[in-house]
């Protein structure tokens, strides 16, 4: 589904797991099975790898009754009850990379960002990039074109969906690396594999 056949979100069920935990938070196995209709297994090893790729937080349920606790399932959102230490760890990263490429080749536009806004974008990038996007970011008028989107090409009748959680996930990497800059929504288009999203400085 994306071009890169190591990305977390390559999978339309890890999409599906990410769409559910980001529109309620604190799921069960068990409730992402009965919404799912996959199996626990399944289920298990979908979160791990967004676990891994640091768009799935997990935390031990707090039980006042006998029983062993569950774990419950939350969508990394950035902020401090879905920080994860993975996306902390990338987004430091992909800053300490973009400031060594600004030494290497100085900024020609003068600065027109702020430097948290600028760390925001590097950490955007890295995570697209990731994902299979070669995303090409115009920083004056604060839009990431990902045309050609090969997730909308392969499955257009999930489009929603689809744009819907890596608007999440683009979000949620704003967030973590901490600055002004927020998710704005997608530019209208009638070509479903083209796809620009503005973003806003709060």
């Amino acid at each position: 589904m994306a071009r890169s056949g190591y990305s977390a979100i390559s999978s339309y069920s890890r999409v599906t797991i990410l769409h559910l935990l980001q529109e309620r938070p604190r799921r069960s196995i068990s409730e992402l099975c009965a919404a799912t209709d996959l199996h626990a297994n399944t289920v298990r090893e979908h979160l791990q790898r967004l676990g891994e790729a640091g768009y799935v937080v997990a935390e031990t349920e707090r039980r006042t009754t006998r029983g062993r606790p569950r774990v419950l399932y939350s969508a990394a959102t950035g902020e401090d009850a879905a920080s994860s230490a993975v996306a902390r760890d990338r987004v430091r990263a992909a800053a300490e990379r973009g400031d060594l490429m600004r030494r290497v080749i100085p900024d020609s536009d003068g600065g027109a960002l702020s430097e948290d806004a600028v760390h925001q974008l590097d950490a955007l990038i890295d995570d697209l990039g990731s994902d299979g996007f070669d995303p090409v970011v115009d920083e004056r008028a604060l839009t990431v074109d990902l045309s050609p989107c090969s997730y909308a090409a392969s499955q257009p009748e999930q489009r929603g969906r689809l744009c819907s959680v890596h608007l999440g996930l683009m979000q949620g990497v704003l967030t973590e690396a901490g600055g002004p800059l927020v998710v704005d929504g997608m530019l209208p288009a009638c070509d479903p594999t083209q796809c620009i999203v503005q973003l806003a400085s709060r």
